[in-house]
């Protein structure tokens, strides 16, 4: 027997969805897989941070390796410089204590040559420390007060200048005599 239907109640019926039905024997592989993938995406990313931050660091130590290399050799040719700086310096100082004591011997010859009266010259001059002595002959004899006289009025001779000796030399015939004479002095040499 065949039987059929006729009525559509059945028909009219809506039909009910398959809920998938997720348990909790199923969350937990899934959520462990979740955090397994962010764990792997988070190290993933740090390791490729970590990774660029190592390339930086060596592109900056092999930069810095390159300008101490540079700075060294600067630091010599400094330290070559100031070398030569200290010998130059060394030799303006000796040069300007060679002038400074140069000026003395100067104006010492500048007095006594500007003290010369006529009919007198000088045959010898010593210095020791400040002390001079003058030695010398003269055709006239008062051409050697004179000299005494002319230094004396020097500021650069002090007081008083003395005649140590003096002798007459006995002359060849049909020459004039000559008045030998020794002269001792202190010099002051001129303060700068």
């Amino acid at each position: 027997m065949i039987r059929i239907n006729l009525l559509t109640v059945e028909a009219a019926r809506p039909k009910r969805r398959k809920r998938i039905s997720i348990d909790l024997a199923q969350k937990v592989p899934i959520a462990c897989s979740f955090i397994l993938v962010g764990t792997g995406l988070v190290l993933g990313w740090w390791y490729w941070s970590l990774q660029k931050e190592s390339a930086r660091l060596a592109d900056e130590v092999t930069a810095a390796e390159q300008e101490t290399v540079r700075l060294r050799t600067l630091i010599g040719q400094v330290q070559q410089f100031e070398r030569q700086k200290a010998q130059l310096t060394q030799r303006v100082n000796l040069i300007e204590q060679l002038r400074h004591g140069q000026s003395g011997p100067v104006h010492l010859l500048d007095e006594v040559s500007r003290s010369l009266p006529e009919m007198l010259w000088l045959t010898a001059m010593t210095q020791q420390a400040n002390e001079v002595i003058v030695e010398g002959r003269s055709a006239v004899p008062t051409s050697v007060s004179d000299f005494v006289a002319n230094l004396e009025s020097s500021p650069y001779f002090k007081k008083p200048v003395e005649i140590v000796g003096s002798q007459v030399e006995a002359a060849q015939p049909g020459q004039p005599e000559l008045i030998k004479f020794t002269i001792k002095a202190q010099f002051s040499p001129p303060v700068r």
